[in-house]
């Protein structure tokens, strides 16, 4: 074809040749396509508060952040985050050298890695992992190392000596996750302690993805991995606004860290988006200043809406590992005499008019979650009850 190169070297760079179309993107064109209730992707399908939603409009209207904003984001969101931090955690940040903000935890991902890893570094990072983070470390060149998260008596944990003995003289960072996305495992404290530890004795560094920190359950709680003994200079901490305010097409996120970290980070984002989301950025600000009665009433929400959807997957007949944080349940589809996820969930639209998302697409080794199916509850009552009643006819 004309202007087309006659070289056999393929088009797409190749760190990113075994990456595709993202599995969210094509589990959701099928649910659009088939008209199935998307149990996939977790966006909420209701909005967030009236008064943040105002917030932004009144922004817009006032001519604040039409235009570019500051490079490391408005003061307002800088400081309301360092506020967040410290009352929230004891975390003391300053917002004008430690508070990063981005186009959300998706890009603070990439910023980070792209800043701090290294071609021939090695990054550890738990799986199942958010498929970003694979081709992230791709294009910064990295070497990625997984420690696979075992179902262990009904949730997923994390072994820690198998962990220790992943980190080389090779590895550079560490990437953690919790709560955790897929599994809804939350780190517990002597776990924390643990990870700490070897990052002090190793000289690492850590990537932490808290975005879930105010979804958790039960008696699990979200504990920073930056308030540990000599981690605070080692951490960078990745929040967002999306799932907790159920903004997610605002894209509004941040990074705390110590001040030659955000620097090296914001080195690398200020070539990636370099701003965005400005308006959305001053109602984010006052988003955070809510009081506590707000994330109090979002998480029983949630929980109530977690139990719901998990007794409706246990009566349809499948296996449930109950999460502890997220807005998410992985399943496992053996009960049916079923072994493939992914052919699972490409023909579960036309069995039963329900789209979820397979678990191996997040492994480095698709056998460690052949079977595991992942669900979103993070849906209006009405619809988690019609997804239930009709995964109920896969038992016949």
């Amino acid at each position: 074809m004309p202007g087309m190169t006659s070289s056999a070297r393929p088009l797409l760079n190749r760190r990113l040749a075994e990456f595709g179309t993202t599995v969210f993107a094509e589990m959701s064109a099928l649910a659009l396509r088939t008209g199935s209730i998307n149990l996939g992707q977790g966006f909420p399908d209701t909005d967030g508060p009236e008064e943040v939603r105002e917030a932004a409009v009144r922004a817009l209207r006032d001519g604040r952040g039409n235009q570019y904003p500051p490079g490391p984001g408005v003061p307002e969101l800088r400081t309301a985050i360092a506020a967040h931090q410290e009352r929230r955690y004891g975390l003391s940040y300053d917002p004008d050298t430690e508070v990063l903000v981005t186009a959300g935890a998706t890009e603070a991902i990439a910023a980070a890695l792209l800043a701090l890893v290294e071609p021939g570094d090695e990054v550890v990072a738990l799986e199942p992992y958010y498929d970003s983070y694979a081709a992230c470390i791709a294009m910064a060149g990295g070497t990625r190392v997984p420690v696979t998260l075992r179902p262990h008596e009904g949730r997923f944990r994390l072994d820690l000596d198998e962990l220790r003995a992943a980190v080389t003289d090779r590895t550079r960072l560490l990437l953690i996750n919790t709560p955790h996305n897929p599994t809804g495992t939350v780190l517990t404290r002597e776990e924390l302690t643990a990870i700490a530890e070897l990052a002090v004795e190793r000289e690492l560094l850590v990537v932490t993805d808290e975005v879930y920190e105010h979804l958790v359950f039960d008696e699990a709680e979200h504990v920073p991995l930056a308030t540990f003994p000599g981690m605070r200079e080692r951490t960078v901490s990745i929040g967002s606004a999306g799932k907790t305010f159920s903004f997610t097409g605002w894209k509004v996120g941040w990074v705390t860290a110590a001040g030659p970290l955000v620097l090296a980070v914001r080195t690398a984002k200020q070539y990636l988006t370099y701003v965005s989301a400005g308006p959305f950025q001053y109602a984010i600000a006052e988003a955070l200043r809510l009081p506590d009665a707000y994330f109090d009433t979002v998480r029983a929400d949630l929980h109530r809406k977690r139990d719901l959807l998990g007794d409706g997957l246990r009566a349809a007949g499948f296996e449930v590992y109950q999460p502890q944080g997220t807005y998410f349940i992985t399943t496992d589809i053996t009960p049916f005499g079923e072994k493939d996820a992914y052919a699972f969930c490409r023909a579960l639209p036309e069995r039963c008019g329900v789209v979820a998302i397979p678990n191996s697409v997040f492994y480095d080794d698709p056998e460690a979650g052949h079977s595991q199916v992942r669900f979103t509850f993070c849906k209006r009552d009405d619809v988690l009850t019609e997804a239930t009643n009709r995964l109920r006819g896969l038992a016949s």
